[in-house]
């Protein structure tokens, strides 16, 4: 049934269309000043398709430019409208306004209504827009609803079965109106004016709201008024509110949104953002190459061609070698290289006068200017002024010049198509040369990085091209020149072999005892010259050499534990001299003795004083040395004689590195002299003295309070000082020791106690 209604409908439109058509020519624009689509849900999906907007253009198109003001819409040149976003119906209804152009640039537009309607819901719903109506129909499909005209009277039964309401679409009003004002714009009326009189008006931009005054309502009859010409570029839209409220009765309308929109009339010339405009070209580029961009701004509309900026170039001087070396884009403004022939040397410069236009090159225009400088291209390829050379180098030298290489070049001055660079193509398999660049940018310097060697080789032949920083335009001719490099013989130093000559000997070889026969030889193959030899350095004069043959001999005994010998190794240095009578030469060597241990030192017992109670004292620990390293060491043995065996007993630590010494009974308060042998592993023994002072105490916390300990450390201090032996008699520290001695001997003892850094701490009052 809803096929058979639409088949009705639209014979019946087509029917009213063509009587139409015979009564009135034809006028550019859509067939409704509002178009509603129905659909049967508020939530509708992206790609779904609501129906089409209908424009004629009177010119046989069919297909046109639309353009929605509401993004989450779309409307393809064949008027579909299609979501292209998800869109929620929150009030069951959504209005947005779609902009159609004519062929030469006028702007229709209308507004469209989506509207949800349910199932069961058969009469045709017919909203009042400013006392204009627009007709609908439903489409076979749920979700689509076609919007065709309808005749009047289906309007008028449409509008007897329609639900009181309004809509009130956006509103388009020329700017630059000449009136006269007030200028009517639309009437709005309410479907209750049937039922009672209704007074209207507005509030917001331009109402109460600045700029105010600008619209005005008569408040009887609902007709809109615009008060003076409105300007797009200053204000493009207003947002009105209308109230419809009834006379002497509880009659109101919700109050509706109303935009007014004003269309944009082409009233602004364009401007150039920059003018004049700067840009460079490379003199070589290529037919096509875009190197700089104009740009215009109109203070139009740019969604109509009133805002629209065309470019064109107009002139170009100087109009050498050819009129036309430079185009622009109309639409992007970007100029671009038309035609070959740029050459920097001849015309470095050009001034092109361009025109922006509106309306597709019709309308207003605005003239700028492009000053285009052309670039150096590398074009001119450097040239050496001299192209041979013939150097002479003495041998041996890093870092010696060998030549200068001078070049011109034609291309400008300072630019990377005139800066230089240099490369050695022949001549240099070995690497012995580099060529670099000279301050002035056009001088290649050949220099040695490795030493010639005149017995090797006499002579290198060079060959040497020069670049330019940037790539040669074009094929052009390298110019090379060739330097021809006598290497001049020197006087070399005879030369040690190895450099570093290392032996391995015990400490204990005799003197006079041949070690080496360290020997050097001459590079100066060229020359019969006589080597004799030196010592250069012998810390601790161990060595001699013989001068003709270089045989080195030991002239005093080694030994390994010499604060002179570093790690086991002993290092001296040999002199080998020639006898050239000019300029003599000395060449060095290195030689390193690693020195074999053997057992020369005895053992010692580190610690010559301790100190402990005489009761519940802890055994004391002794640490052991020995300046011989292994197997000549540890572990050690420790014996006891004489009288330290009657009173002291020994154990080894776990280590067998230090002694634990312990009395065997309590001894008595005063100081002992204990002896004990210490045996090395290689059974070398030595006797060490141990003061052992004994305090009456108990335990670890030792006191002495007997000045007979001080007087015995007093005694020591004396014998260390004068022995010049730092570490004999030396107590612990922090040692207090107190004593009612006479004054006499608390000066001594105080003195004592001084030197040797205790703290003298005598009993106060007459008891001292």
């Amino acid at each position: 049934m809803k096929i058979g209604r639409l088949g009705v409908i639209i014979f019946l439109c087509k029917v009213l269309l063509c009587e139409s058509a015979e009564e009135s020519s034809c006028t550019p624009g859509f067939q409704s000043e509002l178009l509603v689509f129905k659909v049967h849900r508020d939530e509708l999906h992206q790609g779904q398709k609501l129906g089409r907007v209908i424009f004629n253009a009177c010119d046989g198109r069919t297909r046109t430019l639309f353009q929605s003001a509401d993004r989450c819409f779309d409307v393809d040149m064949d008027g579909t409208v299609t979501l292209k976003r998800q869109v929620t119906l929150h009030e069951g209804h959504k209005v947005f306004s779609v902009d159609a152009w004519e062929s030469s640039g006028k702007k229709h537009t209308v507004s469209v209504r989506v509207e949800r309607v349910h199932h069961h819901h058969e009469d045709h719903h017919m909203d009042t827009v400013m006392n204009i109506s627009s007709p609908q129909i439903e489409s076979p499909s749920d979700d689509l609803v076609l919007t065709l005209p309808m005749s009047t009277m289906d309007l008028k039964r449409a509008k007897r079965e329609a639900k009181r309401g309004w809509v009130i679409p956006p509103f388009n009003i020329a700017e630059n109106s000449r009136g006269p004002f007030p200028e009517k714009m639309h009437q709005i009326k309410s479907d209750y004016s049937k039922e009672a009189q209704m007074q209207y008006r507005i509030t917001g931009e331009g109402a109460d709201l600045d700029p105010k005054g600008t619209f005005t309502i008569e408040r009887l009859t609902g007709n809109l008024f615009v008060t003076r010409p409105l300007d797009r570029e200053i204000k493009a839209s207003y947002r009105l509110i209308a109230y419809a409220v009834a006379v002497g009765a509880d009659i109101k309308e919700t109050p509706m949104e109303m935009i007014v929109n004003v269309q944009d009339q082409n009233d602004n010339k364009p401007v150039f953002t920059q003018n004049p405009l700067n840009g460079n070209v490379a003199e070589a580029s290529v037919i096509g190459h875009e190197f700089m961009t104009v740009t215009a701004t109109d203070a139009d509309d740019p969604d109509t061609y009133n805002g629209v900026v065309s470019y064109a170039i107009v002139k170009q001087d100087p109009e050498l070698p050819k009129p036309n070396l430079f185009i622009i884009n109309p639409v992007t403004g970007g100029i671009r290289v038309n035609a070959l022939g740029l050459d920097r040397e001849k015309w470095s410069r050009y001034t092109v006068l361009i025109t922006a236009t509106d309306l597709e090159g019709r309308g207003y225009g605005s003239t700028g200017t492009a000053v285009i400088t052309v670039t150096d291209s590398n074009d001119n390829a450097p040239q050496f002024v001299q192209t041979t050379h013939t150097v002479s180098v003495p041998e041996n030298k890093v870092g010696a010049e060998v030549a200068r290489l001078t070049v011109t070049d034609g291309d400008e001055e300072g630019s990377p198509a005139w800066s230089t660079k240099y490369k050695i193509i022949d001549g240099d398999k070995s690497g012995f040369f580099s060529v670099s660049t000279g301050p002035s940018q056009l001088e290649g310097i050949i220099t040695t990085v490795k030493p010639l060697d005149f017995e090797k080789n006499k002579q290198f032949i060079l060959s040497v091209i020069v670049e330019n920083d940037d790539p040669f335009v074009g094929s052009l001719a390298t110019s090379t020149a060739t330097v021809t490099v006598n290497v001049e013989d020197v006087n070399e130093p005879p030369e040690f072999n190895p450099k570093e000559k290392v032996i391995f000997k015990p400490e204990d070889v005799k003197v006079d005892s041949e070690l080496v026969t360290y020997k050097a030889i001459d590079p100066d193959t060229a020359k019969a010259q006589k080597i004799t030899y030196k010592i250069g350095s012998d810390p601790a004069g161990w060595l001699s050499v013989a001068p003709d043959t270089g045989v080195i001999k030991v002239k005093s005994l080694m030994d390994r534990e010499s604060p002179s010998v570093k790690d086991g190794k002993y290092r001296a240095i040999i002199l080998a001299l020639d006898n050239d009578g000019d300029a003599p030469a000395t060449g060095t060597g290195t030689l390193v003795i690693e020195l074999e241990d053997v057992n020369d030192n005895a053992p010692v017992i580190n610690e010559r004083n301790i100190r402990m109670c005489n009761r519940g004292s802890a055994p004391v620990l002794l640490s052991i040395s020995d300046k011989d390293g292994p197997p000549f060491a540890g572990p050690f043995r420790v014996e006891t004689h004489g009288e330290t065996s009657k009173n002291w007993s020994t154990s080894m630590n776990g280590t067998s590195t230090g002694v634990f010494l312990t009395p065997k009974t309590a001894l008595e308060q005063g100081d002992y002299n204990v002896v004990l042998k210490v045996i090395d592993q290689g059974g070398f023994d030595q006797e060490s003295t141990i003061q052992a002072s004994v305090c009456d105490c108990e335990g670890e916390d030792v006191q002495c309070n007997d000045a007979s300990l001080l007087m015995s450390i007093a005694a020591s201090e004396e014998e260390r000082s004068s022995s010049g032996d730092d570490s004999a008699g030396l107590p612990p520290s922090g040692v207090v020791v107190q004593a009612e001695p006479d004054p006499e001997m608390a000066a001594m003892l105080e003195r004592a106690a001084a030197n040797v850094g205790l703290a003298w701490n005598p009993p106060a009052g007459p008891e001292r």
